[in-house]
């Protein structure tokens, strides 16, 4: 009997959003999109984040999915601009708890580890790869898109490794997976 799974990847964004989406079929990858949400056009902030709450379900519920994979934020040096960037990563999980979609976190260099082999690599050298593995014709101009197409791909080869970065359905399961952390 086959295993089917379907993963959204997600690049969290207040300018760009980028996600894809691959199928696995038993141990197999097949790409099915990669897109992205612009933001820029958008000044105010609630806006964006209600914008990115609902592309989030619209892909849910056109794909179900049945995992997310979203890139982390990483911790640079302008505080606002990670603020910025936790928000939207917060109303996309959001989205994807609220159809209990479990979802796992991995950190930008985790990705291009998992996709490259190299934690450095850049964002083209990446989109490089996933056009190769994945086969896909043509890249797109923002590489956003790619950067979640890779987020979703990072999962699939993490998936069942003893080191997988824990996910979670909701509070509860947070809970019951973190009891030593809660007071």
């Amino acid at each position: 009997m086959k295993q089917e799974r379907i993963i959204l990847g997600i690049d969290p964004g207040t300018t760009i959003m980028g996600f894809g989406l691959i199928k696995v079929i038993d141990k197999k990858m097949e790409f099915i999109q990669l897109n992205e949400l612009i933001l820029k056009k958008y000044s105010d902030p609630y806006t964006k984040l209600s914008l990115i709450f609902d592309r989030t379900i619209e892909l849910i519920e056109t794909y179900h999915p049945d995992e997310i994979a979203i890139e982390a934020p990483f911790f640079g040096k302008n505080v606002q601009s990670m603020l910025k960037l936790g928000r939207a990563q917060g109303v996309a999980m959001a989205a994807g708890l609220s159809r209990q979609i479990p979802i796992t976190e991995y950190l930008p260099k985790k990705i291009k580890m998992a996709i490259t082999g190299n934690g450095n690599a850049s964002k083209e050298q990446v989109a490089k790869m996933l056009q190769s593995m994945l086969k896909i014709k043509e890249l797109p101009k923002n590489l956003d898109s790619t950067d979640g197409l890779a987020a979703a791909v990072c999962h699939f080869y993490n998936t069942n490794k003893p080191n997988a970065e824990k996910s979670y359905t909701g509070w509860e399961a947070f809970v019951k997976q973190n009891k030593k952390r809660i007071k």
